[in-house]
């Protein structure tokens, strides 16, 4: 194997087109050169969701698909969202045929201790996984009829009705009995039939299979899960076990489940496409968020007219504005400081052209990369492995999560501490003309108030105003502050993660990523301080 980048940038697997020829060439040859249908079984590390294209777009589901296998085995995900990633490929070949393949992931051994076994029986493909925290003392594997809604092939050259039922059976003891009860769903799962199975006579002791005849004309259902299979066994010392019931169809019929919306997200998303998606529309979101705004208070602010627009808005009842109206006036004020709109254009800029942070690469004692938006740059020769765009899109998983998590929250907190600034000027500045027309008002009301009670009503008056207004704007500043330290927080928890990945003083010393956000963050805070006039 060729010298790759470290994790956590080697999500995805990079075939060659030289490397899919190879696996093409290998299937074809068992085409050609067999007289009996032959059955085919590929196996994989990494599954075809993060899997991307060779550098001439071709893709290893097509070169499956034309060659006709049944399925794909791959792991690579470790059980972490399930143990049950199982996906049904239907892809229409160049000659306009449609042709599909089972692909059936299984998580770890080193973790996990995840084992499958996998059975061909006249051409249907069947497994069975198991976990072995500890000894397995038994294992059922029904390698025909399949399962309906995991291992069918929809109505296929490949399948054929067939009067069998087989069973294999691995134990530590000797098997004294086995048999299988077919029950029908649509009776409530009332047991429609109970079948002996026999040991198949064989000069191997290692192939426990049991067999026997059924009429499957029997079972003909428009349903693929009306009818259910369970095997039950008994050993020699007395211990009886069974299989989990399941669904089949003889006539070779599908019910694939819906996948939970994690497992879909993992397993069935194109996983390459989507990385474009994601980061071009985040960026285009962040271009918007800061030059819409500014565009816009620019035309307006020429007509001398924003402040008094301000005024109006803060002045109006929340219910009298539409939601716009609000949204509006928060993307001007957070883009009226120049600087700070300057330095996040400039920002962001460099987030799209420049280098994010220096990092080893390949290895702890490798020499020293730079992470662009589009990948790793290693314009140098460290173990074979040179070229720019290196690990794209395996960068994904330190792209998004900055990008989302960190880049889009401290501009929209920025843009909130200014504006909670301005909302504090503008209310304190009414409150000030409140005062002086409350003095002028003084001389002429004295002869219909008393001197005390006047007194008392104004000074109860200005102090429940001023209370009013430090508590809107302590509180909503003091809210702000605690989110820029949630996201300085999640910014500093994924640095940590690159750091013990690529080297913790090269990502440190890197101030695109390590720096620019916290800077940013705590300048904008000292900055829209109120002064005490």
């Amino acid at each position: 194997m060729s010298v790759g980048i470290r994790f956590p940038a080697n999500l995805f697997g990079h075939p060659t087109d030289k490397r899919i020829e190879a696996v093409n060439s290998e299937l074809k040859y068992w085409t050609n050169h067999s007289n009996a249908p032959v059955t085919k079984v590929v196996f994989g590390h990494f599954p075809m969701s993060f899997t991307t294209s060779s550098e001439k777009g071709q893709r290893y589901e097509s070169v499956f698909a034309r060659q006709s296998i049944s399925a794909y085995l791959c792991g690579h995900l470790h059980a972490k969202v399930s143990k049950q990633l199982w996906r049904y490929h239907e892809v229409r070949t160049t000659e306009g045929h449609k042709s599909s393949f089972w692909e059936w992931e299984l998580g770890d051994w080193k973790d996990s201790r995840l084992m499958r076994i996998l059975a061909i029986d006249g051409g249907a493909v069947s497994f069975i996984d198991h976990t072995l925290k500890q000894a397995l003392q038994t294992s059922i594997l029904v390698t025909y009829p399949t399962d309906s809604r995991s291992m069918n092939m929809l109505e296929s050259e490949k399948w054929s009705m067939r009067n069998d039922i087989n069973v294999l059976v691995f134990s530590h003891q000797i098997i004294r009995n086995v048999s299988a009860r077919v029950f029908d769903s649509d009776s409530e799962f009332k047991i429609v039939e109970e079948i002996p199975l026999q040991l198949v006579a064989s000069s191997s002791v290692h192939r426990p299979l049991f067999h026997a005849k059924w009429n499957a004309e029997n079972y003909r259902s428009p349903s693929p899960t009306r009818y259910w299979l369970q095997v039950f066994v008994l050993d020699s010392h007395g211990v009886k076990i069974s299989s989990e019931q399941r669904p089949f169809s003889v006539e070779g019929k599908m019910a694939i489940p819906t996948s939970p919306w994690l497992n879909y997200l993992v397993f069935e998303v194109q996983w390459e496409d989507m990385y474009q998606v994601l980061m071009w529309s985040n960026m285009a979101f962040t271009i918007v968020l800061l030059c819409s705004p500014k565009l816009l208070y620019h035309f307006v602010s020429r007509s001398s007219s924003y402040q008094r627009w301000s005024v109006s808005v803060l002045s109006s009842p929340i219910q009298q504005r539409k939601t716009y109206f609000w949204l509006v006036w928060f993307l001007m004020e957070g883009t009226r400081s120049k600087p700070f709109w300057l330095c996040l254009v400039i920002y962001v800029l460099w987030l799209i052209e420049m280098p994010w942070f220096w990092g080893r690469a390949t290895s702890e004692n490798g020499e020293i990369a730079q992470m662009y938006l589009s990948g790793w740059s290693m314009p140098f020769y460290d173990g074979g492995l040179t070229g720019n765009k290196l690990s794209n899109p395996d960068v994904l998983v330190i792209t998004l999560p900055f990008l989302y998590l960190v880049v889009v929250p401290v501009i929209v907190l920025i843009y909130g501490l200014f504006v909670e600034k301005s909302t504090a000027y503008l209310r304190r500045s009414r409150r000030i003309e409140y005062s002086a027309d409350s003095e002028n008002m003084h001389a002429e009301s004295t002869c219909l108030l008393p001197v005390a009670p006047r007194a008392l009503l104004m000074k109860f008056s200005d102090k429940l105003v001023s209370m009013t207004i430090q508590f809107c704007g302590s509180w909503t500043r003091r809210a702000l502050l605690l989110a820029c330290l949630i996201i300085s927080a999640v910014h500093l928890k994924l640095c940590s993660k690159l750091m013990s990945a690529y080297g913790t003083v090269p990502v440190a010393l890197s101030p695109p990523l390590t720096w620019m956000p916290l800077l940013l963050l705590g300048a904008a805070a000292y900055c829209t301080k109120l002064h005490a006039d």
